[in-house]
Formats: structure tokens, sequence, C-alpha cells
């Protein structure tokens, strides 16, 4: 499957009255479900990346669900982004990190595409995104619509993507600040992720305390599972070398080891955890596993962070373990039929939609086509602007 067949896949993507709509299993908008701010940001950044790619009527996509993100979707009255809008106009106001930071990253590839109105997009989301920041240079979770209760959880989820939007940022603007958030937050995870064995601790209480047993009674949540989240562990990897590319020379020794423990821990830990193949979604801090359906975006994530190891390291086993995944994706995930990726499946590899039902957007497959065949420096839109 190619890029282009997945933005195909997506076109049908705009709602009638803006934003971006849950696609259902062939591509269609499922008008029952709300339009997510989050959705609609990650439908603008592939779509800037297929405006790059050259590939017809992308730009103009791209544009649309960039118009979601400064109109109805954007709090005019209290500032920032609401987190959806359902079917009959009932607006979630939550101010969530993890939905304003896919509004950075969308505003910084866009920028780089040359979208209208993408700049001034970045530039508020990066000032917006500075109401979430605690003490230690990390970012809390989520607010109420009126920027006055800040709720008590604090995760590394939001955080993870806002590394991806920082280092976006800083490729789009050349601000060093971006930089330096995107490493206080990546070093202190790594050092999380250290003590526990190279699992990445994902729930935390105001004061930045892990808590283990975080959803122990909901351990399948789609944003907070309990236990250890094999994905994570993975992107966490590629993020890793990802900074430590944009670093360069100033990139510290420690970086490399941790992206690899990082890498070694999710594979052991999720790759036929259960004797069946595939990833399980979860484990427990020993490293069994507690939710075993397979989730797409692990694969996605899991390819991506091979090549990237490989791609530092050249070391054969990194790029065997890309071409064993990829074949299980081909076996398994890719659906030429319909022309994107299941979303989720059963230990026995059926099809189910218990967490995610229908391919509500292109985000992580998109990734998994293009970044392996990619520098990790400069971003994916630099590159792919640079060679237009």
């Amino acid at each position: 499957m190619s890029v282009r067949q997945l933005v195909d896949f997506g076109r049908a993507f705009p709602h009638p009255d803006g934003g971006a709509a849950w696609l259902d299993a062939t591509g269609r908008p499922d008008l029952t479900k709300p339009v997510h701010t989050w959705i609609t940001a990650r439908m603008a950044h592939v779509y800037s990346l297929g405006s790059l790619l050259g590939l017809p009527g992308a730009g103009e996509l791209a544009d649309v669900a960039l118009a979601g993100l400064t109109g109805r979707l954007h709090d005019e009255g209290n500032g920032g982004w609401v987190a959806s809008i359902a079917p009959d106009g009932a607006v979630d106001g939550t101010k969530s990190a993890y939905t304003h930071a896919f509004v950075l990253l969308a505003g910084a590839t866009a920028s780089i595409a040359g979208r209208p109105g993408a700049q001034t997009l970045l530039g508020a989301a990066a000032e917006t995104i500075e109401r979430f920041r605690t003490e230690n240079g990390l970012y809390a979770e989520r607010w109420d619509r009126t920027w006055t209760c800040l709720d008590d959880y604090r995760g590394v989820n939001a955080n993870m993507h806002l590394v991806e939007a920082f280092l976006a940022a800083a490729d789009a603007t050349g601000d060093p600040a971006f930089l330096d958030r995107a490493r206080t937050i990546t070093e202190q995870v790594v050092a999380w992720a250290r003590a526990f064995d190279w699992r990445v601790p994902e729930h935390f209480d105001p004061a930045w305390h892990p808590l283990p047993d975080h959803h122990r009674d909901q351990p399948d949540h789609p944003f907070e599972p309990y236990g250890a989240t094999v994905g994570h562990g993975l992107e966490w990897s590629r993020l890793v070398l990802t900074l430590r590319a944009t670093l360069g020379p100033d990139a510290p020794d420690r970086l490399l080891p941790a992206a690899r423990s990082l890498f070694d821990r999710a594979a052991t830990d999720g790759w036929h955890a259960d004797g069946e193949d595939g990833f399980v979604y979860t484990t427990d801090w020993d490293g069994r596993p507690v939710v075993r359906t397979r989730m797409h975006w692990v694969v996605c994530e899991a390819l991506c962070a091979a090549a990237a190891l490989h791609r530092v390291t050249g070391e054969p086993a990194y790029d065997e373990q890309y071409r064993a995944w990829w074949a299980h994706a081909v076996a398994h995930w890719i659906d030429p039929a319909n022309g994107s990726w299941q979303h989720q499946l059963t230990p026995a590899l059926e099809p189910t939609d218990t967490v995610w039902p229908g391919r509500p957007d292109l985000y992580h497959a998109v990734h998994a086509e293009l970044l392996p065949g990619l520098p990790l420096w400069p971003t994916a839109a630099r590159v792919l602007e640079e060679r237009r």
C-alpha cells in the first residue's frame, strides 16, 4: 500500500459542518460521531504531507481541515481548541494537551507545505500550549473550557505527542525554544522509563508521582490504559532517535542506548507475548500481557522504530525485525480492498472494534508508509519540501 492509496481512502473526510468526520471502515464519513479536533488536526498534517508529495487535491483537503481548526473547533470566547462537537451541536469544551499537540503539529507541517493561514495557526497553538506547562517542564493534561480548573491527572501520552509537535515546530520556525522543550520532556521520560525497567510509566498525580495502578479496572482505555503500553515504548524509541538527530553533535551519548532499551523492552514484551501472532496492546509492570487486542498503530510504530534504529546503527537485526513486521502487516493489517489499514484485531487476528470502531484517521498508517524511507531529521515535511 502507498501513501497515495491512504490519501485516496480518506478523501471524503470533510464534515458538512466543518472539520474532519470520523471515517468508517470503507472511508465514508460516520456523521453519528462527533467531529474531534485531534482527528481534524491529524488530517491537516497528513494532507499537508500529501500536498508536498504532489498528490492531486491533497493541498485543498489540508485547507479544509485547517479551516475546521481555525473555525468551529477554535474556542473564540476562551481561547484554545475544544475537544469535539457532537452531531447535535453539543460542545465538549475540554482543553486537552493531547488535542493541542496535534494542532501544533498540523500548523507546523502545513506551514512548511505553504498552506494559507498555517503560520498563524502554529503561532496561536504554540502560545496556547504553554498554559499546560508545569514546573518541571512537562505539560498537564486537561483544563476546563474556561481555563479555570486544571485536572489533577498528568499523563505521558500528551507529552509524547508534544515532543513530536515541538520538533516539527522547531523545523518550521527555526526557534530553538521548541527543541529545548522537546529535550526536557524526553530526558524526563527516559529517566522514568529507566527506573521502570524500560517500560514507560504513563500516568501521574499532580506532583508527577507515578500512578502504576491507574485504570486497572479499565485496562483497554483508548487513551489512558492500565500498565505499560507497548506501542508507546516503540514510539518513544523513535522520538529519542529523532531528538538525537536534531541535536546533532550536542546530543547526549545516553540517547542511543535509551532508544535501544525502549525498543528492546517493548518488542520483547509485546511481540508474540501471548503465543499469538502480533503485538499485544498493554502489559503489566512485569511484562505479562493485559490487553491482548491488537492495534494497528502499534505495528505502525514498530515499523518506524525498527527502521530508525537500522538507519542509525546499520545493524541487520533491526532490518530483519522491520521486514518480519512488514510481512505481518501485509498479511493481516493492510486492507487493499478498502484502501487502508485495519484499526483493531482480536488476538486471533480477526477484525474487531471494541476500542476503535471504523478507521477514523490516517496518521499512523501514513507514517508507517512514509517515515522509514526518510532521514530522521529534518522532519518529513521539510525533506519532502526540499525534494519538490
